[in-house]
């Protein structure tokens, strides 16, 4: 249970560093004011046909032109660019600490001594009955 938690918690990290320096770029292809293709990492789909029949936002009539409603709009998304990355150094103050604390430490991590157990190879008495019923003595 415990490393199977600990697994997914250094996955979801893992994805998490991934995901937030990633960066990718959003394509999307407007015909007049609808949007026509959409597409992520590639570009976006365009229109059927070469001649569009656009509407002209200055007059209330149709006007026929080429490729003249149509744009194309990207966005970048960036992800994180600038990533901290820790670092340590030991100093020798340190290590004046470090030394003393495994020779005391050592001391208390012996095993003790052994130590022989009195009665290990004792086997009691066989018994011929069974002294609660015989003498009658039951605990309520």
């Amino acid at each position: 249970m415990k490393s199977s938690f600990r697994n997914i918690i250094s996955l979801s990290l893992a994805l998490l560093v991934v995901f937030s320096t990633l960066s990718f770029t959003v394509e999307k292809h407007f015909c007049g004011k609808t949007l026509v293709g959409k597409a992520v990492f590639s570009s976006a789909k365009k229109c059927s046909s070469e001649m569009h029949i656009c509407a002209a936002e200055d007059r209330g009539h149709m006007n026929t032109k080429k490729d003249s409603c149509c744009s194309n709009k990207k966005e970048n998304i960036d992800g994180q660019d600038e990533l901290k990355t820790s670092s340590f150094s030991f100093d020798f103050l340190q290590f004046n600490y470090i030394i003393p604390l495994i020779f005391i430490s050592e001391n208390f991590l012996y095993e003790l001594p052994f130590q022989e157990i009195p009665h290990k190879y004792y086997k009691p008495p066989l018994l011929f009955a069974d002294v609660q019923v015989f003498y009658q003595v039951f605990l309520i």
